[in-house]
């Protein structure tokens, strides 16, 4: 076994970075007069550069929580004489109106066939070829000298730890792909065979499905990736076949209810409501010695043969020989490599005895085989032997995140942006839509880029790896840059499946949700026109027909979890956002095109989630595809371009009283006796700081446009140009330093004088002083000196880091009982859902799972407690 590496902690090594600090005169020295206004005019300059961006206001008041902020920008032509002409500033709506000319159909159908005609299994080679395909495209886009070497780091070397740690002092943008080293497995053989009772073959499953020709992508493949379990167990069992519905924990109940018994039989279940690991998990916890899992079509609505669609590719309906591969891996215990939990799996870290894994073999089968398997049980118990064979290869396997930099104006501040890159086959929805979108976003940012835009907050754009088999890539970087990412990273948004369907759902952190959803309204519906993105909310698939009664109840039991007075959901798990939100405490949002029970049937971890299906069937000309890219391209521009952070911080505070409402239900239906009176009035008590906090965000920010419109006016009634400026070169160099200190802005090229400010004459457009000492007409504004200038900033900075340290307050270090990886006690996936969320899940929980009163109540003081600490955190 390895020895464990000494894990650097990425806070400590980051906060050994120090900017140089440039003399300070001594006590008794005055500077001169000239030197002063210097500093004055250097102040205002990088202030004007700061903050002539876009602004969107989303401060809320007492506001009721279903209206939206409506953004305001501030009139670019009070900083024209900053950059030259007014038409040269880029930002705001005009750089939005500019970016959503880009996202285009024909581009995207280019970027999906690139990464969704071949097989790109986490840590296959093919895996390799896509991340460097994404890495060439970051560099492409914004301008990325492609070095010697490729960037591709060893996680855990001092090249990988400075690409991250060195964002906030990082000038130009860079790409980079990081290399971690979790444990994986590959299929070798499986087989599922029924045997007489002398244990005689009497039928084998074809577990390959059948590719069909007329899908030639997906005839291609159609061995490429053989079916099995991501991290399922290597095993060779044999007993009856015993059948469980979805195997949900109720599921399993009834079987045992109507008499029969599990222990050393092998369960066969179907798809859907929970994880598929859960499934296993559940079976194996009851006794059972083996799981078979099977895509069954009544879970597909309306589109089914029975109602006269032809099965795939030939029609809509599912192919029955197509099959859902996937991870089983226990997601809602903890994410990430299952080796390592809670650190980062570095190729020379030792591992520890996986508890997040089945210890029984499982295998996936399609709807032809799962026919015959149903046949096989018996209502008697004594139905013959069935014998379930996978074997795997475990090994520890590369991985690739793919990283790039876009540098802000305060590089302190960094809005991420990711999306897996690995698929089980070819993924042309799962993941390949979210990248195609994704990768239009980097064509429209890298246009603006390209133009002169720089976003006031850092941008980190992220392509992760090994997202299929347990959230891998994202988590280990979560793991491995902990503290950084809370020091530094405000926002995560998150894309997976871009487009699978044709209903557009949003989840997000309640503080984002008027974001998302003010941006979604800012996009045009993709096939109807009048409409917006935000009306796809409700739109249906075209093709109808009776479906299942059970399934249409479950759908219509599921859609009522939105909380309908705003219509965002929660954010459980499933995706990359979860070490964000949910172990570090990142205001986090998720987004895409669904699928319904009368759209055509997603062939979802299939051969068949083909580019094929995508053209034809899920979106025909890629429309959805790119207002997906529109949709995020506005979010990550309003959030890195805003002067305060449009988080609603007041909603938030409104949602939790609903969480405590549902807490409140099932305590009465359970008759369980909680007292909530108290953690109610503290979530109260939180409100109110929030409304202080609204009004505070809304004064700082008008208190600093009112100082720069002021100067602004002040200075075209008394600018004159200096010839002489290059006088002034080594002070103006301090001076910037010290600028990028107070502002905590150290990589702006607005303080630079590296020639990027430069115009065609060499001369830096800003104000310049008198050679010699301030005339009157010169000196820094009476009513508006230095002094007052930077404190209104650091006053709005102040406001920024209350909001982004807002999701951050319901972060216990204790975290949940029995799963302790997770640490957000205000949503997280429910430990028997695995993608679904609970809100105040470990009160929650303590009823409905553990029904257990003594619990809940000490649930409810950590929760009280959280809260009255983040009241202080926020008070103004």
């Amino acid at each position: 076994m390895a020895e464990k590496p000494q894990l650097i902690d990425a806070q400590k090594e980051f906060n050994t970075l120090t900017l140089p600090v440039s003399s300070t005169p001594s006590s008794h020295s005055r500077p001169p007069k000239s030197l002063i206004f210097i500093r004055f005019c250097q102040v205002i300059f990088a202030v004007g550069s700061l903050y002539s961006l876009q602004s969107w206001f989303y401060g809320r008041f007492a506001r009721p929580h279903d209206q939206l902020g409506t953004p305001r920008p501030y009139p670019a032509e009070a900083f024209s004489h900053l950059h030259g002409h007014k038409d040269d500033i880029l930002n705001g709506q005009r750089a939005e109106q500019i970016y959503l000319q880009v996202p285009d159909e024909d581009s995207a159908i280019a970027a999906s066939k690139a990464y969704a005609t071949l097989p790109h299994p986490a840590g296959s080679d093919q895996d390799l070829v896509t991340a460097k395909y994404v890495l060439n495209h970051f560099q492409t886009s914004f301008n990325i000298d492609s070095p010697s070497s490729e960037p591709i780091f060893a996680a855990g070397s001092i090249e990988s730890r400075n690409a991250t740690l060195n964002i906030p002092f990082t000038k130009e943008p860079r790409a980079w792909i990081d290399t971690y080293y979790p444990l994986m497995n590959t299929p070798l053989n499986h087989s599922i065979d029924i045997l007489d009772e002398s244990g005689n073959v009497v039928w084998t499953a074809q577990l390959e499905e059948d590719g069909d020709p007329l899908d030639e992508d997906a005839a291609n493949a159609r061995t490429a990736v053989p079916v099995f379990h991501g991290l399922s167990k290597d095993g060779d069992v044999t007993g009856e076949l015993f059948y469980a519905n979805y195997g949900r924990q109720e599921d399993f109940d009834d079987v045992e209810r109507s008499g029969v018994n599990i222990t050393g039989k092998i369960a066969l279940v179907r798809y859907g409501a929970i994880l598929r690991g859960l499934k296993v998990k559940g079976a194996e916890e009851r006794g059972a010695i083996g799981t078979v899992i099977y895509s069954d079509p009544r879970d597909d609505g309306s589109v089914i043969v029975e109602n006269g669609y032809a099965p795939y590719p030939h029609g809509p309906a599912r192919n029955p020989t197509s099959v859902e591969r996937g991870s089983i891996q226990y997601v809602s215990s903890y994410p990430g490599d299952p080796t390592t939990p809670g650190y980062p799996a570095y190729e020379n870290s030792t591992r520890t005895e996986s508890s997040n894994i089945p210890h029984i073999p499982s295998l996936p089968v399609s709807w032809s085989t799962a026919k015959t398997l149903l046949h096989e049980i018996s209502k008697d118990g004594q139905g013959r032997a069935v014998r379930l064979v996978n074997r795997v290869h475990n090994k520890i396997t590369p991985i690739w995140n793919t990283m790039a930099l876009i540098p802000g104006h305060i590089g302190t501040e960094v809005v991420v942006l990711g999306c897996h890159r690995d698929a089980w086959v070819m993924g042309a929805a799962d993941p390949s839509s979210g990248t195609t979108s994704v990768h239009e976003v980097i064509r429209g940012l890298g246009t603006l880029y390209q133009k002169g835009w720089r976003p006031l907050r850092t941008i980190l754009l992220a392509s992760w790896d090994a997202e299929e088999y347990g959230l891998i890539g994202s988590t280990e970087w979560g793991e491995d840059f902990h503290g950084w990412i809370r020091e530094h990273v405000v926002t995560y948004i998150n894309v997976d499946t871009s487009v699978s369907g044709s209903r557009f759902g949003a989840a997000a952190s309640p503080s984002l949700a008027h974001t998302v959803r003010r941006a979604a309204q800012d996009v045009p519906h993709p096939t109807r026109e009048g409409s917006t993105l935000w009306d796809a909310t409700t739109d249906e698939g075209p093709l109808n027909g009776p479906a299942d009664a059970d399934v249409v109840a479950m759908a219509s039991a599921e859609k009522q979890t939105t909380y309908p007075n705003f219509g965002v959901y929660p954010l459980g798990s499933g995706s990359d956002f979860t070490v964000f939100l949910q172990r570090i405490g990142i205001a986090s949002s998720d987004a895409a095109f669904v699928s319904t029970l009368s759209d055509p049937v997603y062939h979802y971890h299939s051969i068949y989630d083909s580019q094929r299906f995508q053209e034809i069937y899920a979106d025909p000309g890629f429309y959805r595809h790119v207002a997906m890219s529109k949709y995020l391209g506005l979010v990550v521009l309003r959030l890195a371009d805003s002067i305060t952070l449009p988080l609603n911080t007041t909603h938030y505070t409104l949602e939790l009283e609903s969480y405590i409402d549902l807490v409140e239900g099932i305590a009465a239906n359970l008759d369980i006796k909680v007292k909530l009176k108290s953690l109610r009035h503290a979530v109260k008590k939180l409100h109110k700081a929030s409304v202080k906090l609204d009004k505070e965000k809304h004064d700082a920010e008008e208190h600093l446009r009112d100082i720069i419109k002021d100067w602004q006016h002040h200075r075209h009634l008394h600018h004159h140009p200096n010839p002489h400026s290059h006088r002034c070169g080594s002070r103006w160099q301090r001076i910037s330093r010290w600028i990028k200190n107070v502002f905590g802005a150290v990589n702006g090229d607005a303080y630079e004088l590296d020639g990027s400010n430069k115009g065609s004459d060499g001369d830096i457009h800003s104000p310049q002083p008198d050679s010699s000492s301030a005339s009157v007409s010169h000196r820094p504004h009476p009513h508006h000196p230095p002094h007052k200038l930077i404190k209104a900033v650091k006053r709005v900075q102040a406001v920024n880091k209350k909001l982004s340290s807002f999701e951050t307050g319901f972060i216990s270090k204790e975290g949940i009982a029995d799963r302790e990886w997770y640490k957000h006690l205000a949503v997280a996936p429910g430990k028997w859902l695995g993608y679904g969320a609970t809100t105040l899940p470990a009160l929650t929980e303590a009823l409905t799972i553990e029904r257990d009163g003594s619990r809940a109540k000490h649930e409810t003081k950590r929760l009280k407690k959280l809260v009255k600490k983040l009241t202080k955190t926020i008070r103004v």
